[in-house]
């Protein structure tokens, strides 16, 4: 089986490749602007026409689409997030029809969720700034392409390469830069939201399984650890890993308009259990301990 995995550089797409990588009679290829990638590609820039050349000459059976961008302006975002999808669809139906679509979405599509309540497919998407709305537009894209597709809208994935732009790698990085010592000092923004969070591996795991399933699967399947934790546990997590001794100064005044816009982010996975026989297999504790140590094993 030729799976080209997209993005395969980036923190998702690593992962993801190398579990495919472990496959049985899985050939596995990268797509991207890598110098080791097998086929030099940036969906933000690629004509249609060339990409659906290089696809026909890849003859992949399953596409797994980890590129996008989380940061940046929000044209850079609009051309990875929402040009991106749309390209490689239009390049698909010309080049590669029958082949797999699996493209990884956000849990952030949905935007702001009522406390105690866990999201389906089927809820209203009202996403908070470019980063939700331009991955909901890539969505879109994605399920209206008559492809045989699947977007893997994924909640907040921990574990191993996590980028400074996410909020463990940044909680990380602050804590590397701070040390352990009592006089450290960790300025954070209000941490009382809550998030759905997941780890890498398994997200990794649930994009095998799609990109491999013998029968069609649903449109939208949400990936993520199915429970809404509290933003200052995964602090607390990620501190006592790091033997941090000093002093955390929370203020709302330095807290991304996001955090207080969705104050509660939890997924119901129940679909992809069903549709996959995918649930996570790691804790929270194993997300970040991966993290903090930078492993990558399964």
């Amino acid at each position: 089986m030729r799976i080209l995995v997209l993005g395969f550089t980036g923190y998702l797409g690593a992962h993801v490749a190398e579990r495919l990588r472990a496959l049985p009679g899985a050939l596995v290829l990268g797509g991207g602007r890598s110098p080791a990638a097998d086929l030099d590609v940036d969906l933000a820039r690629v004509r249609p026409e060339h990409l659906a050349k290089a696809l026909a000459a890849a003859a992949p059976d399953a596409v797994v689409n980890c590129a996008g961008a989380t940061g940046g302006d929000p044209v850079t975002m609009a051309e990875v997030n929402t040009r991106g999808p749309a390209v490689l669809c239009a390049a698909l139906r010309e080049a590669a029809p029958a082949a797999r679509l699996v493209h990884l979405g956000s849990a952030a599509e949905y935007g702001p969720g009522a406390p105690g309540t866990r999201v389906t497919e089927s809820a209203a998407t009202r996403p908070v700034g470019s980063y939700g709305a331009t991955k909901l537009a890539g969505t879109v894209a994605v399920t209206t392409s008559g492809l045989d597709a699947v977007v893997l809208r994924v909640g907040n994935p921990v574990g191993t390469g996590a980028p400074p732009t996410s909020l463990p790698g940044r909680i990380a990085a602050l804590l590397r830069e701070a040390g352990p010592g009592p006089e450290a000092v960790l300025r954070l923004g209000d941490l009382s939201a809550h998030r759905d969070f997941v780890d890498v591996r398994d997200v990794a795991r649930a994009a095998v399984l799609a990109a491999t399933a013998p029968h069609p699967l649903p449109p939208v399947l949400n990936i993520s650890g199915g429970r809404a934790v509290p933003v200052r546990d995964l602090v607390r997590g990620l501190t006592a890993l790091a033997g941090f001794r000093g002093r955390i100064e929370e203020s709302t005044a330095s807290s991304p308009a996001r955090s207080a816009q969705v104050s509660w982010q939890c997924s119901d996975i129940t679909a992809a259990v069903e549709g996959l026989g995918w649930r996570p297999a790691h804790t929270l504790d194993d997300a970040l301990t991966a993290l903090w140590e930078g492993r990558r094993t399964s």
